[in-house]
């Protein structure tokens, strides 16, 4: 693709909508997940020949410039990028804590009924309240209906007689790009599974958004 950084919308009757299309997983050299990315950013790593490897199925086809011998330049990305020269982040990856995050790590589930909520019938509970010092951590916060987060009020579970259902954890790396991402392709979320520990509550049932 010589002579053709400058990456044009894709062709002519394609509706790009960033809100709607999926992202891509860009990698460092060894395979740790650094970004999601929209797709026109993707197509300019592959024009500046940023690219050294790519998996999973390919997502989109941008067409470029016309060139000599009257053929049009295009260029197709895939939905996993490995970019060139990115250094790999430490391990010991801590994700900021959210209402959403964490409604996604414990699936929506209150951690003292055992219902699965929606988003707007959901709140975050402090295991340990913060008036009696607890904080606002991944291990100890879950997800709450609204009715148990009420009921339990500003006292620990044991106190309330309402048991955890299930341990609040941190999630690691690969799974908070799997909690991010609520338009994840099966490729995207085959190849984070692989770095997602076996106790994740993500390998014990199908991911849904």
């Amino acid at each position: 693709m010589r002579g053709h950084a400058r990456v044009r919308r894709p062709a002519r009757g394609f509706r790009y909508n960033p809100r709607m299309d999926p992202l891509v997983l860009t990698v460092d050299m060894a395979g740790l997940p650094q970004a999601w990315v929209a797709l026109e950013e993707a197509i300019t790593y592959h024009a500046k020949m940023m690219v050294a490897w790519s998996l999973g199925a390919v997502v989109r086809e941008f067409r470029g410039g016309w060139q000599r011998d009257g053929s049009r330049s295009r260029i197709a990305t895939k939905s996993i990028l490995a970019i060139k020269g990115s250094a790999g982040r430490p391990m010991s990856h801590t994700p900021g804590l959210t209402n959403p995050m964490l409604f996604a790590r414990d699936r929506q589930v209150c951690a003292y009924c055992g219902g699965r909520y929606l988003y707007r019938d959901l709140s975050r509970d402090h295991i340990i309240p913060a008036s009696r010092g607890g904080r606002d951590t991944w291990t100890n916060s879950v997800t709450a209906c609204r009715s148990c987060n009420t009921r339990k009020g500003n006292r620990a579970p044991e106190q309330a007689n309402m048991p955890l259902l299930y341990v609040p954890y941190v999630p690691n790396r690969h799974e908070h790009f799997i909690l991010r991402n609520r338009r994840i392709l099966a490729d995207q979320m085959e190849y984070l599974l692989t770095g997602v520990p076996r106790t994740s509550r993500l390998h014990l049932h199908s991911y849904s958004a």
